[in-house]
């Protein structure tokens, strides 16, 4: 079952608001930098130039992913947002390598910071734009599944986690006088969005090998299937997969042999119709077996993958 175009429209435009977001906090960050001489200052905003890579690429992906089945792609594009997380997450990785050179120079060479008021007054503006659109994001990956939104609303609280970091290594700063403290909250913050970057990398492999459906789901086809059990019909073989923001889920259905092709075909459209209600969005694929043929239970390490 193909996913309504308003929803690929939909990624799209919070897509764009990131794009523009991205815009909007490179140029505050880069001015509060100039102003004060701050490296830790200067690590966010490098940051968020990897922000605006990210989101443009996120662009392409959701664009390419909401693309319909075609005779090359029957199962569709979904995947596409898969080049976007991974690139969101390297690059999240390389921006911490960056700031961690940077900061790492001036533990050797501290300089004075200058302007402190300003340039902390720009990057809290920043940070609560920043917060906001990522909350935005979260909330609309959620409800969209995709996983380059969410991956992109990450990108964008690790940029607020930094600034925090920053705030709190330059008032350090200002009330003790030790110029060394900058570059050391540079490199905390540096290590804390690896390990968001190494998620997000993480998240991404386990997709592209075809991972299972989160265990909610699962257990929703489940209590579904269960129904029918009760009506005599048996269910095996029951393995499900994500791909990007589609889910799919296929079994064997086993009824009675001396059913009609009729009765084989209402009973997988209402099994079909009963799980797309409950998971808009997943692709169902039944193969119907007659219950009084051994071969249909010689398997049975196949018989489920819904724990």
């Amino acid at each position: 079952m193909n996913r309504p175009l308003s929803v690929g429209r939909q990624a799209q435009f919070y897509a764009v608001l990131s794009i523009v977001t991205s815009i909007v906090i490179i140029g505050l960050k880069t001015l509060a930098f100039w102003v004060t001489g701050s490296v830790g200052l200067l690590s966010d905003a490098v940051e968020s130039i990897a922000n605006l890579v990210a989101a443009g690429v996120a662009l392409w992906a959701l664009t390419l992913a909401h693309r319909p089945p075609d005779a090359t792609h029957p199962f569709g594009h979904s995947k596409a947002e898969y080049f976007s997380s991974a690139l969101e997450g390297i690059l999240i990785l390389v921006a911490a390598g960056g700031i961690a050179v940077t900061a790492g120079g001036r533990l050797f060479h501290p300089e004075p910071l200058e302007q402190l008021g300003l340039g902390l007054g720009l990057n809290f503006i920043s940070t609560v734009i920043n917060g906001l659109v990522a909350w935005i994001l979260l909330r609309a990956s959620r409800r969209l599944r995709s996983i380059t939104l969410r991956a992109d609303a990450h990108h964008l609280l690790t940029d607020v986690w930094t600034s925090v970091g920053i705030w709190i290594g330059i008032v350090l700063v200002h009330f003790t006088g030790w110029l060394i403290l900058d570059p050391l909250v540079a490199l905390v913050v540096a290590a804390n969005i690896t390990w968001t970057g190494i998620r997000l990398v993480r998240e991404t492999g386990s997709g592209l090998l075809d991972a299972a459906l989160p265990k909610d789901m699962q257990t929703t086809i489940e209590l579904i299937l269960s129904q029918y059990r009760q009506q005599g019909i048996a269910f095996h073989a029951i393995r499900t997969r994500v791909a990007g923001s589609r889910g799919f889920v296929s079994f064997h259905a086993l009824v009675p042999g001396n059913w009609t092709v009729q009765q084989g075909h209402d009973l997988c459209e209402a099994i079909e119709q009963a799980v797309v209600r409950a998971l808009p969005g997943i692709s169902v694929m039944i193969h119907l077996e007659p219950l009084e043929d051994p071969a249909s239970w010689q398997d049975e390490s196949l018989d489920r993958n819904v724990d």
